[in-house]
């Protein structure tokens, strides 16, 4: 397919691959033993991109973004040029020492989150995150909500679901109805939006399914599924990622496979020049029938209506 990119709405940022967390879904394949860090001087060039291109959104993701030692000046760096700030958190590492305050310091400078919480259940979100990280959740979300996130308007908190299996997450809508009522009725807790997303075919998720054999199943069910309708709202037509190193890639799952943008003045963010980004030809690959099966799938999570085969639930099952 000849995917074209659209005019640069969100930069989304990768900070690095240090985690608190080894998610067994992870793409990226991040963890406390990975070193890769951004430097402050790649953090700089890109407050600069985004002050030339003005985009609706800067995304900063990890890796777990808070752990990174310059997450804070980077975050103040960004809103005061006046940028629209949104961080991905696996919510536990706001607990590691001397982060205690990170919720504090978002709500002052009104930065949106997008939190991981694969399930409203205790099993499967410690199936995929570990032991003890349901728990942990729970008290950040707690501590969140007591902040004004997910109740005050310009402090939104969306919760992000990945299926535990190699199927496909269920209908957006009425899982957020289900996760809404369980934890609302179970913990008080409240949130803005459910995002569903897709596991994509690469990563620590690819070769656990090869492990057991259903790695040629999984494949097949994301081809199967492809839906034409989601082509149109694909995150790599109106974003650039951007990797630790500063390399330019058309979304974080290239970035994973290091299949950076086709460009050639602009591969990296130091020399970033957007009309160089306009219109370009996407990299892609099979992996990128993760984002296109059923009702398709993005940062942003589901990305239209339609039937999907072997769909996910929030319950316990079986890879």
């Amino acid at each position: 397919m000849d995917l074209r990119s659209d005019a640069i709405k969100t930069i989304q940022v990768n900070v690095g691959f240090k985690c608190n967390q080894t998610c067994v879904h992870c793409h990226l394949q991040c963890g406390p033993t990975r070193e890769e860090q951004m430097e402050w001087s790649t953090m700089v060039a890109l407050i600069q991109a985004a002050d030339s291109v003005r985009p609706d959104l800067v995304d900063v993701t990890g890796g777990a973004p808070e752990i990174h030692p310059h997450f804070r000046d980077f975050v103040e760096g960004l809103r005061e040029s006046g940028h629209a700030v949104q961080v991905r958190t696996n919510l536990t590492a706001m607990l590691e020492p001397g982060l205690e305050d990170i919720p504090a310091f978002l709500r002052d400078h009104e930065v949106r989150l997008v939190a991981s919480m694969p399930c409203y259940l205790e099993q499967n979100v410690c199936e995929q995150r570990g032991a003890g990280t349901y728990e942990r959740s729970i008290e950040v979300l707690r501590r969140l909500n007591a902040l004004g996130y997910g109740i005050e308007p310009q402090l939104s908190l969306d919760l992000v679901y990945n299926p535990n299996g190699p199927f496909l997450p269920p209908a957006q809508a009425q899982l957020e109805a289900d996760y809404k009522r369980q934890l609302l009725n179970r913990f008080g807790l409240r949130f803005t939006r459910l995002l569903t997303i897709t596991n994509m075919p690469i990563g620590r998720f690819w070769k656990s399914l090869k492990e057991v054999g259903k790695a040629d199943d999984y494949m097949r069910l994301l081809v199967a599924g492809f839906n034409p309708h989601t082509v149109e709202g694909l995150m790599c037509r109106s974003q650039i990622s951007v990797a630790w190193d500063g390399t330019i890639y058309d979304c974080d799952f290239n970035l994973a496979l290091e299949l950076p943008v086709r460009s050639e003045t602009t591969r990296r963010i130091e020399d970033f020049m957007p009309t160089s980004l306009d219109g370009r030809r996407i990299v892609t690959g099979m992996h990128c029938f993760g984002c296109t099966a059923g009702a398709g799938s993005s940062c942003g999570g589901a990305l239209a209506s339609g039937a999907s085969q072997a769909l996910g639930k929030c319950i316990v099952t079986n890879r």
